[in-house]
């Protein structure tokens, strides 16, 4: 529990705030957290003020925000202004990056569909290396896919239709 100054060890912080010590430690190594202050056998007490940073840090990390960008939002709330301007833009930049990955993997999700509709027991057919073979009902014929592609003329594979 609390001393009576109600400084918090570091168990009880983390304890409170749903953490291991290391993060606490890390936290404040790399800046997140305000040094803290020290018993005069050097234990670390931290007062409720590490608290509400703490549990400030855990829901922007919910968010998606690096650690980084954290350390922005923290010197801005720190100044003790509104730091809706400086967080607005983080977050505008977080959501459009949030936006192209999902384009990503809706598309990565629709290749991976596409290959498991094209595997069937009965029509499977081992594909050649570094190459996966489209559903039987959308392949062309190899001799066709030659035929429309101007590099396989040479070589008469195809790797890129």
């Amino acid at each position: 529990m609390p001393s009576d100054t109600d400084q918090l060890t570091i168990t009880h912080l983390a304890t409170r705030v749903g953490v291991r010590p290391d993060t606490v430690r890390y936290y404040e190594r790399i800046g997140l957290l305000p040094p803290a202050a020290r018993t005069a056998g050097a234990h670390r007490r931290y007062d409720e003020s590490v608290v509400d940073r703490m549990l400030f840090i855990k829901g922007v990390q919910r968010l998606g925000l690096p650690l980084t960008e954290i350390r922005e939002l923290l010197a801005v709330r720190d100044t003790g202004k509104c730091t809706c301007a400086p967080a607005e833009l983080l977050l505008r930049q977080h959501l459009t990056d949030l936006d192209d990955e999902l384009r990503k993997l809706t598309r990565l999700r629709g290749e991976l569909a596409g290959m498991l509709d094209g595997m069937t027991s009965t029509s499977c057919v081992d594909p050649e290396p570094g190459t996966w073979c489209p559903p039987t009902d959308t392949r062309k014929e190899a001799s066709q896919m030659i035929d429309d592609c101007d590099c396989c003329t040479e070589c008469g594979t195809c790797e890129c239709c």
